[in-house]
């Protein structure tokens, strides 16, 4: 129970990489306050997390023992995201840890030069502004205190380019930078930050994940048998699992890490070692 008496925010906790977290952190004693678009965005083309995934996600942390409450927003609106931190103190006292997940893959497919002002904004706005806005409304708190984990999901993408992901590669990246920034700002104040990079992901059904089959769509490629042109990449030659993801944010979430801060760690099956 490594986050027993703790109370943990994740973004983009519908589900997914999010829900996966969720439900670790839940099975290690954490109370979890989830937070979600639960909505489509006309932007993005493909369909965003739902009220009921959002719901599922919750029913499943609720039945490890955990208080949950699930609220639907933006990370792009910041006065909706200072409302759910609000709510998250209201309801439970503190935050003790931060899981930044949010974000999309798409709209993406394009070279530099072909993408559009509000493809490029919306990527941006989600992926990078968004976990700023989140860490804006959630930090003060561990700070006052003394003491907080944030971890940032990035992704392989933070650290090496992909041909037609320009927008997405260039969130990515920022949110290392954000990281590693953040960790200094905070170091006096025993709040640590750190990110995580994972690289291709399973599209877990269990968990309702869909990003790689997105990645594929975005890339003309079959998504019927996606999977299998993604896996000759990989080292391990497989995919990475969600839960391999939720495993390492619940290391970086908990006291089995306590000096550890700025880090980035990639959980790539070894794609960025070559």
């Amino acid at each position: 129970m490594r986050l027993l008496d703790k109370t943990v925010v994740v973004t983009g906790a519908a589900r997914g990489i999010g829900r996966a977290c969720a439900i670790r952190c839940a099975e290690e004693g954490a109370d979890l306050v989830l937070f979600d678009i639960a909505d489509d965005l006309t932007a993005v083309p493909y369909p965003l997390g739902t009220g009921e995934e959002l719901a599922e996600t919750a029913r499943r942390c609720r039945k490890q023992g955990a208080g949950v409450l699930p609220i639907a927003g933006d990370v792009r609106d910041q006065s909706a995201v200072d409302a759910m931190a609000r709510q998250a103190l209201d309801r439970f006292g503190r935050v003790d840890v931060l899981i930044n997940n949010a974000g999309i893959v798409a709209p993406s497919g394009s070279p530099v030069e072909r993408i559009t002002q509000d493809e490029w904004s919306v990527m941006l706005d989600i992926n990078l502004s968004g976990a700023w806005h989140v860490m804006k409304a959630i930090a003060p708190g561990m700070l006052g205190r003394r003491g907080g984990s944030i971890v940032n999901i990035s992704s392989t993408a933070g650290l090496v380019g992909y041909r037609h992901f320009a927008g997405y590669v260039a969130a990515k990246h920022g949110v290392i930078g954000l990281t590693k920034a953040a960790a200094l700002d905070y170091a006096p104040h025993r709040v640590r930050v750190n990110a995580i990079c994972p690289g291709s992901v399973h599209d877990d059904p269990d968990l309702g994940g869909r990003m790689l089959s997105e990645i594929a769509r975005s890339l003309r490629l079959p998504v019927a048998d996606h999977e299998e042109t993604f896996v000759p990449a990989q080292p391990t030659n497989r995919l990475v699992d969600p839960w391999d993801v939720a495993a390492t944010a619940l290391w970086f979430a908990s006291d089995d890490a306590p000096n550890v801060t700025g880090t980035v760690l990639t959980v790539d099956g070894g794609f960025t070692a070559r």
